[in-house]
């Protein structure tokens, strides 16, 4: 019989990733009472459409709803519903999107990322329009699309006015808005405002909404918000290899997820141990925040020989090596001990 391997003894819980963290007990047992019985494939089951149904009511009737296997897929397909070959879409040069997919939506769809610099991973509307020079010009690719991170790279915040003047942009100049919502449980959270607010009445028209990152095993939703851009999807995902054939497995993971609010109870505890991370590490000598702590991440610049033995202590990744820039990101499972540690062995540095 194959033994896994002693991993806890040997591979220290830290703040990498929300990604290193393990899945939800709630979620599990949701996978357990999903695997009995036989059911319909490839989404004509009942977990779907109850996940289809639960989505609709929140976010109105019009919402597509495609569950995928991971977020660089959800992204990609997202922005396909979108545009064409010859167009572009605009980002902050700091989004996952840039600077994290390997190059997927250029490959997969032979579009053009538009990247814009930014000071704190968000774009305005008037980095828009400095963008729209050529338009109508066969020489140039042609701006079709902007996507927004929410929360940003940099752990930032768009708020709802924010996002509605980026919409009200794009409605101006005829471009679709689309939002990578890999984390968009925290932003959800740590904004107070329904999900709704912050996406489809806000102006977004496509989004991705991840899970993994929040408690799941594996699984993110591409959710669109015009009839007109659901139409084409269901064949986009099958020719991505994003079509599940027991997608029930994907669908009994989210509704978990927002039984009793599980998403946003997750959510909630990761930014609160990222605030007292952040508070704990704000007044420390050596120590200085990059960007405000707004959902769970902390990051924080640090004299560059602090590095390696702290990284020894609790894994976490230098996000930015000219600044000595670190990222202690926490996960619906990080503990207050956890953080009181890593501050102690912060003060330790000083």
């Amino acid at each position: 019989m194959l033994v896994a391997p002693d991993y806890e003894q040997n591979f220290p819980r830290g703040f990498a990733s929300d990604n290193y963290s393990g899945a939800h007990p709630e979620v599990l047992e949701a996978l357990a009472r999903a695997s009995r019985g036989h059911v319909s494939s490839y989404g004509y089951d009942p977990f779907t459409q109850a996940l289809t149904q639960r989505l609709r009511e929140e976010l109105g009737a019009n919402t597509g709803i495609f569950p995928v296997f991971n977020g660089t897929a959800a992204n990609v397909l997202g922005l396909q519903s979108l545009i064409r070959p010859y167009q572009a879409v605009l980002c902050p040069s700091s989004a996952h999107l840039n600077e994290d997919e390997c190059g997927a939506p250029e490959r997969w769809l032979g579009i053009k990322l538009w990247d814009v610099p930014t000071d704190d991973g968000k774009l305005r509307p008037a980095d828009i329009e400095a963008c729209l020079h050529g338009r109508g010009d066969e020489h140039r690719v042609q701006v079709a699309a902007v996507s927004i991170t929410q929360p940003t790279e940099w752990g930032t915040l768009y708020s709802v006015a924010e996002i509605q003047a980026l919409s009200e942009c794009c409605r101006k100049h005829g471009l679709w808005l689309h939002m990578d919502g890999a984390r968009i449980s925290n932003a959800v959270a740590a904004l107070g405002r329904p999900l709704r607010e912050i996406t489809v009445d806000a102006g977004v028209d496509a989004m991705s909404f991840g899970g993994t990152k929040n408690g799941l095993v594996f699984g993110e939703l591409v959710l669109t918000f015009r009839p007109e851009l659901a139409k084409e999807m269901l064949f986009f995902r099958k020719q991505m290899g994003q079509l599940h054939s027991k997608m029930r497995f994907i669908s009994a993971q989210f509704l978990a997820f927002f039984e009793g609010d599980l998403w946003l109870k997750s959510a909630g505890h990761a930014n609160a141990m990222a605030a007292a991370l952040s508070a704990g590490a704000a007044g420390l000598k050596g120590v200085e925040l990059a960007y405000p702590t707004q959902v769970n991440g902390v990051f924080a610049c640090i004299p560059k020989d602090w590095i390696a033995p702290l990284q020894a202590h609790k894994p976490f990744y230098i996000f930015d090596p000219g600044r000595n820039m670190a990222r202690w990101m926490c996960s619906f499972d990080t503990e207050m001990g956890e953080v009181e540690e890593f501050l102690e062995a912060l003060r330790g540095m000083g």
